[in-house]
């Protein structure tokens, strides 16, 4: 009898060691430092903080549905009804979204960057890859629309876990904004995370998920499998460019591919030739760039001042 208990005992030890490694993993996934974001961003001419500051801007704290500060900052320097609302990837900030700033104020917008939860100078304490971080871009959203008008154009551009969230954001709270630009999205969470687990940590997923399942639930109160923009993608109607690398081994391209095809009414897509994950832009400036241009030109609505 007492062999039967310790090996009880061991088996829940083992399972309860597995959830909390992987809970762990994913609720506080190791961040990049603020200053090695800004030392790569501005060694690679991505950032020039001279222009940066130079700018017509404001640094604004907008409050999240849970009880911190989203750490944000408008930049006006056009006198016009076109924003755009720039969401960053997981274990980054908004120092790496200044890039995607740079390139819609060339298009006459107007931009706004922010910090998601648990990330750069916003609060929060643990990342849950779109399941809340979709309810304070809703906050940022609202934020704009109540300072800068209703008749204003706006755009949501997300990459990575950004992306994810931004589709979460529209297919699941408000299709609000005028336009979406999701560049290398996960399609689901949990196909997501099995396919780390296997590769990345040689491991079987189909018994890992669960387990990590269970403790995820206990301990943030949601599902992997809440956090799945395939199933929400064809509930937005709005246009939609969907962007990814053809080399992306973290995100599969695959995952762009199946929300392309389920989502409903406008839409293209535009796979880069060069770069792995989230390097579209950096290693297909010009191409990129024409994709962002065709896109607007075709699906951006024109609203009077």
């Amino acid at each position: 009898m007492k062999r039967f208990f310790r090996y009880i005992f061991s088996c829940v030890l083992l399972l309860t060691s597995i959830g909390l490694y992987c809970t762990n993993r994913l609720m506080y996934m190791k961040k990049k430092e603020d200053q090695f974001i800004f030392n790569r961003e501005k060694e690679a001419g991505r950032f020039n903080p001279t222009s940066f500051e130079a700018l017509n801007k404001q640094d604004i704290s907008i409050p999240s549905p849970f009880g911190y500060l989203l750490k944000t900052i408008i930049v006006e320097p056009y006198e016009t009804n076109r924003y755009i609302i720039i969401s960053h990837g997981v274990t980054e900030n908004k120092t790496n979204s200044i890039k995607y700033m740079n390139l819609f104020l060339k298009r006459g917008f107007n931009v706004v960057i922010y910090d998601h939860r648990r990330h750069g100078e916003s609060g929060g304490k643990t990342t849950s890859f779109g399941h809340y971080e979709k309810y304070d871009l809703k906050a940022v959203v609202d934020w704009v629309y109540e300072n800068k008008g209703r008749n204003i154009t706006l755009g949501i551009h997300g990459e990575s876990m950004g992306a994810a969230t931004m589709i979460l954001y529209a297919g699941m709270l408000e299709d609000r904004a005028d336009f979406y630009i999701a560049d290398c999205p996960f399609s689901d969470f949990s196909e997501e995370v099995s396919y780390l687990i296997r590769s990345e940590m040689k491991l079987p997923a189909k018994m890992i998920l669960p387990i990590a399942d269970i403790f995820l639930r206990m301990r943030e109160h949601y599902s992997i499998r809440e956090v799945s923009p395939i199933t929400v993608i064809d509930k937005i109607t709005k246009p939609m460019l969907f962007i990814h690398s053809e080399k992306d081994d973290f995100i599969l391209p695959e995952m762009t591919q199946k929300l392309f095809e389920k989502k409903k009414g406008s839409k293209k897509l535009f796979f880069a030739v060069n770069g792995v994950h989230a390097q579209s832009y950096n290693e297909n400036k010009e191409a990129y760039e024409k994709a962002i241009d065709d896109f607007l030109q075709e699906y951006m609505p024109v609203k009077e001042i």
